[in-house]
């Protein structure tokens, strides 16, 4: 494994890069303030890294929302499913979200953690080389309006990411080939 740190004073984060991270507990409890976590995932990702990250997370009270697959569902109206999840189990500001999937969910999973009550830590686990290279570092978070692409945002750091390169073997051709393209 091999780590980073995003240096940002003391918004600073580190990122974890290898193989076979995802089911790591020790990587993910430093970064969880409370005792609630929320696992973010897409109908796609979850069938495969669902349980063993829950599984990760075991001794905290966890919970999931799976949210449709693709660009086209990252808008209010699914987030909202986000914040209905968070209500429904009655999440407080101490809970962490967990982004697990590419660039969409990490996207929304981002922008509810910096909304959900003023703002809640949130844990990037990005799925695709592209989410793994680019949008799960930095900050941005969002979610898109029939108006325009990711209108709707705010800057929101997450504790850390978790880079499991062994998730890279599970895309098809064209996810690998939009993350080198993205290297390049």
């Amino acid at each position: 494994m091999r780590t980073l740190t995003v240096d940002l004073g003391d918004r600073s984060y580190p990122i974890y890069i290898g193989a076979d991270l995802i089911t790591d507990a020790q990587l993910y409890r430093p970064h969880i303030h409370g005792r609630q976590v929320m696992i973010v995932s897409n109908e796609t990702v979850a069938p495969l890294y669902l349980d063993k990250v829950s599984g990760a997370l075991d001794g905290f009270d966890v919970a999931s929302v799976i949210l449709p697959d693709g660009e086209q569902y990252k808008n209010l109206g699914v987030l909202d499913q986000i914040y209905s999840a968070l209500l429904e189990h009655r999440f407080d500001r101490r809970c962490t979200l967990v982004a697990l999937g590419g660039g969409v969910i990490g996207d929304m999973a981002g922008f509810a953690a910096a909304s959900y009550q003023r703002g809640v830590n949130f844990i990037q686990v990005p799925t695709t080389l592209l989410s793994q290279v680019d949008s799960s570092v930095g900050g941005k978070t969002g979610v898109n309006h029939p108006l325009g692409k990711n209108m709707i945002g705010a800057f929101h750091q997450p504790q850390c990411v978790i880079a499991d390169t062994a998730t890279l073997a599970t895309l098809p051709d064209r996810e690998l080939s939009a993350g080198l393209a993205e290297v390049i």
